[in-house]
């Protein structure tokens, strides 16, 4: 850390793991690659072979070549299958732990992960039936939720706490990652539109693969009607395209398919441009065409702090519990990146105040609902305060400032240089909190010139995720689960983490920066090094596929996948293909097509609850010690 000389408001770089060291005492669990990275670019100084091993693969999921041992550190005694040991700097050594699964269900890998969360059937929707995502999508998760508990319980010692030890696991990461369509599958009613095969994206007549994005239906009549679709069609089109991000496929009419196949890229951009809507060619992973970069930015500010400020990040015990308990957040998010990270950051104990617009979040009535209330905006915002401000008035926005200077972080996902307008920028809370861990998670995180509507598909398709996510064999497309909404929600959690960790550290006002760029970075790394090696970016054909069985699906491991494909388990029930392929040495496990199935599911007994409005719950992805 830099000594304290510089003028009060100047900001520099610096990172919150600056003096600590990184030990690998066990054998290394899911994603510890990008473990190991990101504790790397956090500032812990990582073993010689780690650092070659990160520097040589960094595979999400994949291993750490050797076994280091911690020897006299004083965390020895909790680092007894632990798969990574933090320690120094005046720290207790603390061990963190993941693997793939808690329980006794024969989830082992990747694979299997995916197809018992259910992760396999939201994302096979658009196709009627289940498939893996070709990426290390589990694995992924569970490195960044294992950091985040890392970060957490450094910052819970540094405030006086007596965390020793965190876990976590890829099958409860895969729960976390669906929770809003389990929360939907479980709820008292049905679903706002049609759960059926269907969905973007789009092919002009010269083959251009593209996205579409509008949030306004009057844009994307106006879009259909340039181009010449059928009036009914362009109606009845409007909901399911609309509810795709909720429901992971968009059954409209094949018309729209075909009235964009008989266009010229041309003149379906004219269209877009016309109508106010937006399209975006998929990308492949070979001409992306974007730089790599740390998946946030932390930047910290310099300030004189009358005692008023120090004392909100001197290391006050925390109350007894969780790692954030007594720390405040107030969240100004929508839809489902920003909720995400404020609901992380509330399961570790932080009390969560939202900022929603008078009347409320209009997204607490969207169907289907539990007591009245939306399944899915409750697997993101239960348990959080609300406050409703009308950001566009002066009085309000006082408010707001009023409500920052007593609080930790100050979390919102707004457009683009809609916090400045506003007056609601870091420095305008600066002004009145210092200390204040100021989080924005965007959609490209200004790194792209000309960008597109910063949201899930537009990101997916412009950075090779659409390629990344699927086999040699099938079409490059975006995922219509919202894989970088999740995955962007956690790096968000993980930079305000370690901006709380940096603040306590240094006594240092924070801003952090995450973005769905970012996810997409992470997540289509691997990729992008099996091209860079000459190894080809996508996986093979018929990679993470299920077989089917005469009642289901079943997913074998990537390690058995080769073998098992050669028995011909079609007609037999899922059990006895499972025995089948047990009974000659093979590793498998049933794909969830029903995510309702899933409360009663024997390799999550008694892990997903109901809370109070009777919605669905997911257990939480760390456990401390």
């Amino acid at each position: 850390m830099a000594s304290g000389t510089a003028s009060p408001g100047t900001k520099r770089a610096v990172r919150p793991l600056d003096g600590l060291r990184v030990h690998t005492p066990g054998p290394p669990g899911p994603g510890a690659g990008l473990v190991a990275e990101h504790l790397r670019l956090l500032g812990a100084e990582p073993p010689s072979a780690l650092v070659s091993h990160v520097a040589g693969s960094h595979v999400a999921g994949s291993h750490v070549a050797g076994s280091h041992a911690v020897g006299s550190h004083a965390v020895g005694s909790h680092a007894v299958g632990s798969h990574v040991v933090v320690e120094g700097a005046g720290f207790d050594g603390l061990a963190a732990r993941a693997v793939w699964s808690e329980a006794a269900g024969g989830l082992s890998d990747e694979a299997t992960v995916q197809a018992a969360t259910g992760i396999m059937a939201v994302h096979g929707r658009r196709d009627g039936g289940p498939r893996g995502i070709a990426a290390d999508y589990a694995a992924t998760a569970t490195a960044v939720l294992t950091v985040q508990g890392v970060l957490a319980g450094l910052l819970a010692q540094a405030r006086g706490g007596q965390v020793a030890q965190v876990s976590t696991s890829a099958d409860r990461a895969g729960l976390l990652a669906v929770s809003q369509y389990l929360a939907a599958a479980g709820a008292e009613e049905g679903e706002a539109a049609e759960l059926a095969p269907g969905g973007p994206p789009f092919t002009s007549a010269e083959g251009t693969v593209f996205e579409l994005e509008t949030l306004d239906p009057g844009a994307w009549a106006a879009f259909w009607r340039t181009l010449g679709a059928p009036e009914e069609a362009i109606r009845a089109g409007w909901r399911p395209f609309q509810f795709r991000y909720a429901m992971a496929c968009a059954p409209f009419a094949e018309v729209l398919h075909t009235t964009v196949n008989g266009c010229s890229w041309e003149r379906i951009r004219y269209a877009a441009e016309a109508s106010g809507a937006e399209v975006c060619p998929l990308r492949s992973l070979a001409d992306r065409g974007i730089a790599g970069a740390p998946p946030w930015a932390l930047t910290s500010y310099e300030a004189s702090y009358s005692s008023r400020y120090s004392s909100r990040c001197s290391s006050s015990t925390p109350p007894l519990g969780l790692p954030l308990a007594g720390l405040t957040v107030l969240e100004a998010g929508r839809r489902i990146q920003a909720p995400l990270s404020a609901h992380l950051l509330g399961l570790l104990g932080a009390e969560v105040v939202r900022i929603e617009p008078p009347g409320g979040d209009p997204l607490r009535g969207m169907p289907p609902a539990c007591s009245g209330i939306s399944a899915r905006w409750l697997a993101l915002n239960r348990g959080k305060k609300a406050v409703e401000v009308d950001i566009k008035s002066d009085h309000d926005r006082r408010r707001l400032r009023e409500m920052a200077a007593g609080a930790d972080v100050f979390l919102h996902n707004w457009a683009p240089g809609k916090a400045a307008e506003l007056g609601l920028d870091r420095e305008q809370l600066a002004a009145a909190n210092p200390a204040l861990v100021y989080a924005y998670t965007s959609g490209w995180a200004d790194r792209l010139h000309a960008a597109p509507m910063g949201t899930d598909f537009m990101v997916q398709a412009r950075t090779g995720v659409g390629e990344a996510v699927r086999p040699a064999d099938e079409p490059p497309a975006p995922s219509l689960m919202t894989l970088l909404d999740v995955l962007g929600g956690l790096l968000g959690a993980e930079a305000v983490l370690a901006g709380l960790l940096l603040r306590e550290r240094t006594g240092n006002g924070v801003r952090v920066d995450s973005s769905l760029l970012g996810a997409a970075d992470v997540l289509t790394a691997p990729a992008l090094r099996r091209l860079a090696d000459g190894r080809g970016a996508r996986r093979p054909a018929g990679f993470r596929r299920p077989l089917p069985t005469a009642d289901g699906w079943i997913a074998p491991t990537d390690s058995c996948a080769a073998a098992a494909a050669a028995y011909d388990l079609c007609e037999l029930p899922t059990a006895e293909a499972l025995a089948r392929l047990r009974a000659h040495g093979l590793t498998a496990t049933a794909v969830t097509a029903d995510l309702a199935a899933l409360h009663d599911d024997p390799r999550f007994a008694g892990s997903i609850s109901r809370d109070a409005h009777g919605a669905p719950a997911v257990p939480d992805p760390w456990s401390f010690l």
